[in-house]
Formats: C-alpha cells, sequence, structure tokens
C-alpha cells in the first residue's frame, strides 16, 4: 500500500525525536498516570455520541439542513484523519504527557466554542475532532512507556465505550434538564475534557515535568542516567506490510464503528421510535461493549486464541447488520447489544493490535499516528458515503449490506496480521 508507507515514513520523520531511553516511572506515577490516561479515553467519544443522540433537535435550533446534519455528525471522524501527525508533533515538543493534558484543554475550548451558534458549530466540531485525533495517537505510546499490562491496556480502551455510552445516554436527559437546549447539553461535555486536561498535567509533574515518553530538556533517557540522544527511525523490511495490515484492520473497524454511532439513531427514528429511544440503544450499545474492551487486549496477547477469536469478530457483526435489517423493534435491545459487545471488541483488537505490534514506544507512535491516522480518514468518509447511499437508495438496506461485506473485509485483515512479527522502526548499527 503506497499510501500507508510514504504515511509511514512522514510518522517516523515526525517522531524521530521521540527519545528511546525511557525513564521507569515510579510506581505513584506510574498509578496517577494510568488513572489520568483512562479519564482521557472517557473524553474520546461523548463529542461524536453526543450529537448523534441530538441530531434532529440539534438540527432545528442551529437551522441545519438534511446535507450539513450528515457532514455534522461525520466531521469529527474525518477531522481525526487529517490531524493524524499533529500528535507526534506535540509530543516531540513537549513530551506524551503534556501534549495529552494540551489534547484535552484543546477539547474542552472546543466544545464551549460550537455551541454558541451554526458557523462555531463546525468549528468547533472540527477543533474537537483534531484534539481527539491527537489523543488517540498518544495513548498507545503512553501506554507503551508506562510498560502497561494487557488489563490496562483494556481498561483504557473501555474508557473509550464508557464516555461514547455516556455521550449516548446522558446528552438527552441534559438536553431535558437544560430546558430542551442542546446547546447547553452538547456545551457540558467541556467539563470532563477540562478534568482530563488537569488530571495528565498532573501526571506529568508526577513524572517530574517531563511526561511519560518525552524527549524535551531534561528527558527521562536523562532522568534514567542513560543516552539522550534521539533515535533514528526507519521501516526495516517486512514492517511496512505489517503497519499495512494494522491499519486496515483498524480503519474497517473505524468505519463500521462510526457508522453505527451516526447512523442507527436515525435507522431507528424512521422506523418510528422516539429520540429518547434511539439514544438509549445508542448508549446500550456502548455499555454491551464495555467488559469486550476490557478482555479483547489480553485474548489478543495469546497468537492461538488471535487466530479464531479475530477474524470471528467481522463474521459476527456481518449477521449482526443483516439480523438488524429484518428486526421488528422488540428485537432492537438483543441485536443492538450483539453489535455493541463485537464492536467494541474490533476496536479494542485495533488498539491492541497498535501496542503489542509495536516493538517500543518509539514505534508504537508512529504505528499509531499511521494506523489511526489513516483509520479514522476512511472511517469519516466511509461512514459519511453510507449515509449518503441510505438518501440515495431511500432506505438502509443498501447502506447495511455494504457494512456487513465491509466486516467480512475486517475478518480477513485480521487472520493475515494475526502473525505478524512486532515491528521496531529504531534504527540501529548493525
Amino acid at each position: 500500500m503506497p499510501a500507508v508507507h510514504d504515511a509511514t515514513e512522514a510518522a517516523a520523520g515526525s517522531a524521530a525525536s521521540v527519545g528511546v531511553v525511557y525513564a521507569a516511572p515510579s510506581r505513584a506515577a506510574r498509578a496517577l498516570g494510568l488513572a489520568a490516561v483512562v479519564l482521557v479515553g472517557v473524553n474520546l467519544r461523548p463529542a461524536i455520541t453526543s450529537v448523534a443522540a441530538l441530531l434532529d433537535e440539534v438540527s432545528t435550533q442551529f437551522a441545519l439542513d438534511p446535507l450539513a446534519a450528515s457532514v455534522l455528525v461525520t466531521l469529527p471522524v474525518i477531522a481525526l484523519g487529517a490531524t493524524a501527525p499533529l500528535g507526534p508533533w506535540l509530543a516531540r515538543r513537549w513530551g506524551v504527557s503534556w501534549a495529552l493534558a494540551a489534547t484535552m484543554a484543546a477539547l474542552a475550548a472546543a466544545l464551549s466554542l460550537r455551541v454558541i451558534g451554526a458557523a462555531s458549530l463546525l468549528v468547533g466540531t472540527v477543533v474537537a475532532g483534531a484534539a481527539i485525533m491527537a489523543a488517540s495517537t498518544l495513548v498507545p505510546q503512553y501506554l507503551k512507556s508506562l510498560g502497561a499490562s494487557g488489563l490496562w491496556v483494556g481498561i483504557s480502551t473501555m474508557s473509550f465505550g464508557a464516555g461514547a455510552a455516556a455521550g449516548a445516554g446522558l446528552t438527552a436527559p441534559l438536553y431535558a434538564w437544560f430546558g430542551d437546549d442542546a446547546r447547553l447539553a452538547l456545551g457540558a461535555w467541556a467539563a470532563l475534557a477540562a478534568a482530563a486536561a488537569l488530571a495528565m498535567a498532573a501526571a506529568a509533574r508526577g513524572s517530574g515535568g517531563r511526561g511519560a515518553g518525552g524527549s524535551g530538556p531534561g528527558g527521562p533517557g536523562a532522568a534514567a542516567g542513560g543516552s539522550s540522544e534521539r533515535p533514528r527511525l526507519a521501516v526495516p523490511r517486512g514492517a511496512g506490510r505489517t503497519i499495512a495490515l494494522v491499519t486496515t484492520v483498524f480503519a474497517l473497524q473505524a468505519l463500521l464503528y462510526f457508522a453505527v454511532t451516526a447512523w442507527l439513531p436515525r435507522l431507528v427514528i424512521d422506523r418510528g421510535e422516539s429520540t429518547a429511544t434511539a439514544g438509549s440503544l445508542l448508549a446500550w450499545f456502548s455499555i454491551v461493549g464495555l467488559l469486550p474492551t476490557l478482555v479483547t487486549p489480553i485474548l489478543a496477547r495469546r497468537p492461538r486464541v488471535l487466530a479464531w477469536f479475530g477474524p470471528a469478530i467481522g463474521i459476527v457483526v456481518a449477521a449482526g447488520y443483516a439480523w438488524l435489517l429484518v428486526a421488528d423493534p422488540s428485537q432492537y435491545v438483543d441485536v443492538v447489544g450483539l453489535l455493541g459487545v463485537f464492536q467494541s471488541a474490533a476496536f479494542a483488537l485495533g488498539i491492541s493490535l497498535i501496542v503489542s505490534l509495536s516493538a517500543n514506544p518509539a514505534s508504537a507512535g508512529v504505528v499509531s499516528a499511521v494506523a489511526q491516522g489513516v483509520g479514522f480518514a476512511v472511517a469519516g468518509v466511509g461512514s459519511l458515503l453510507i449515509g449518503l447511499l441510505h438518501d440515495v437508495s431511500g432506505g438502509w438496506t443498501v447502506s447495511f449490506t455494504v457494512m456487513a461485506g465491509i466486516a467480512l473485509a475486517l475478518s480477513v485483515a485480521v487472520w493475515a496480521v494475526a502473525r505478524r512479527p512486532p515491528v521496531d522502526l529504531v534504527a540501529s548499527e548493525r
């Protein structure tokens, strides 16, 4: 994949200033860092699911036409893909901890900005997407620098689902509590992002002001008493194929995840359900995925289990879409629950592969930037096209049939990547 290879080279250049030698954090600093990164994860989905849960109300209050409404729910994901290099650039300048704190502060500002008016709604949404993208690419590198176990990788990915569920399930009650004001219901999520910014800033201070994985003045190499020399990064033979496969897995699962979070509420509303019911189903989709996101990274570290469990995820998701097309309202909870379990497992698998198939934190930063940058770009455009297929065909059958085909392609990609070795992008003397 030439595009992935080019992106890998670019990301390697961006990450070349990230130090190789990482000081082992103290037990207290590590605990604080792990708690802070979980809070960051909680903030990486409400900006998206909160809008999906109130799309009709937001469209009415901000006078959006149908096309603008479709763009609004997919714009954050498109912004995610377009701003992938931002994370490595921030990490190079400030270290990963301070970079994560900055992204959360930017997210809080963006969520406040987008409720001012229709124009600022779109601008704030783009900025929010950029902040989420930067944080998303930094989280695997941060976890790698802390030596996080499979359990902690699972807890971190589970926090993404918890945030998605909160955004989907609590926004409608907030809307009612604020007197049917969509602006206040959306803007309230800025407080959670501000809390994450403060927590990550505290974690950065707790690591001696350097930030885990940082490479700024007095960076971790110096703290460890080792060399603070910055590494050269290169793409050895075979690594490009592994990165391309990890990117494919992440892109396909992200496309399916964001297509469901964007269009599931519209599908059930089109079938006569209320906005509250649609929001509840979207929240249920995330809630049932919490346990799978915790367990999947642990399973993914066992090659024999991954060899069959990984491909099975896509097959079950494809079957779930077929079921959703013929389901009656009494079956919505069951089918949405099935999709929530296995699509959350697919997301956790994508994050886990980035961490486990990277030999060191510097490599994880590059793989994360490429996989998530390309992946979210594909997801944003693909999710928008899924919505346009609905508009052109006049129903959801074509859209969800295409999504079922994508789920089967995901199975093939997971099967192909399951036996790949970790990539080490740090050039060394040989």
